[in-house]
């Protein structure tokens, strides 16, 4: 499938953004580019909203990038673009609010490793239930009956779409974390190789599911998942991410399988 939406934001030199201080909006088409000066505790990377992004598509489970911290920590030019699924609502502004919530920290877990933080989200209630509103939008009358939710933080978004939409809720998990009887799938980490695993007769063959997780990164975990539910005869429609890391690429390793992201961020 082809991507439904693509960086579009212009370049404005020299301009720093934070989380919640002096913010300004420029339109261009069904761009809306969301400026902001910073604060002494929030930075983000340079992001770009996106509203509805469909296509190829693959997921790391790790909330972070390993890029060069900003020089004497004083952040580049960042700029926030939102783009609309459609035409109709272009100026969606839960997309803002979404992002202006998310935390980046520079040097975590360790040096050169921008960590996406989304425990900030989880404190703002609007922010948390338009990141929720947004997927059951997408979802609901879609006829998926499985929302597979790949640990940790998949955990925090599937069930309450699950619910919204009339859908089970699957935990994928580590292993020896499932008491029952499990299937596996192995992939393939940075350095080694971990399992991802399932209990067996959670899902059913001939079913439709929507896998989700809070980031996609590398997108060895996202992999796994596809793999694992498509073995028992599973058709998964899409997979869904609050945040993309666009440059690791881990949408190409998807193939035609579709993905849908909030927030993409370089």
């Amino acid at each position: 499938m082809n991507t439904l939406s693509n960086t579009i934001a212009p370049q404005i030199p020299k301009a720093n953004i934070g989380r919640k201080k002096d913010q300004k909006y420029l339109t261009s088409g069904n761009s809306v580019t969301l400026l902001k000066l910073p604060n002494s505790s929030s930075y983000f990377s340079s992001s770009k909203l996106v509203r509805a992004s469909t296509g190829k598509a693959d997921s790391s489970h790790d909330n972070h990038t390993h890029i060069p911290p900003p020089p004497h920590r004083d952040l580049q030019h960042k700029v926030i673009s939102a783009m609309a699924a459609s035409d109709s609502d272009s100026r969606d502004d839960r997309i803002a609010r979404i992002a202006s919530a998310i935390r980046v920290i520079p040097d975590f877990p360790k040096p050169g490793i921008m960590f996406q933080d989304i425990t900030t989200l989880l404190l703002d209630p609007k922010a948390f239930k338009d990141t929720i509103d947004l997927f059951v939008e997408r979802y609901k009358g879609k006829d998926i009956s499985v929302v597979a939710g790949i640990e940790a933080r998949g955990f925090i978004f599937g069930p309450p779409i699950a619910l919204a939409i009339g859908a089970k809720f699957v935990p994928m998990r580590k292993p020896k974390k499932l008491p029952g009887e499990v299937i596996s799938e192995e992939y393939s980490l940075e350095y080694g190789t971990d399992k991802m695993e399932m209990h067996v007769g959670a899902v059913q063959a001939g079913e439709r599911a929507l896998i989700i997780d809070d980031l996609i990164a590398t997108g060895g975990t996202l992999c796994a998942a596809i793999r694992l539910l498509e073995r028992v005869g599973v058709h998964v429609v899409e997979c869904a991410c609050v945040i993309e890391l666009a440059d690791l690429k881990g949408r190409e390793r998807l193939g035609d399988r579709p993905l849908f992201v909030l927030v993409s961020s370089t």
